[in-house]
């Protein structure tokens, strides 16, 4: 899940968010967003899905099926 970690934080850094900004926004803990950003951790369908729609992309782009 590398490159959804990279595209998460890309994404979080491109709206000036923190772990701790983005999880307000989005009613997801912060450790879980800290977790996926280092690997440790993948992320369920629903979270995917929460992220897409935030940030306005894809499923597809979040997890590297899409460019």
């Amino acid at each position: 899940m590398k490159i959804f970690a990279e595209r998460l934080k890309e994404l979080r850094i491109a709206k000036k968010l923190s772990q701790r900004g983005l999880a307000a926004q989005t009613q997801i803990s912060p450790s879980a967003i800290k977790q996926w950003e280092n690997e440790s951790r993948v992320p369920n369908a629903e979270a995917v899905v929460t992220l897409a729609k935030f940030f306005g992309v894809s499923a597809d782009y979040l997890l590297g099926l899409e460019d």
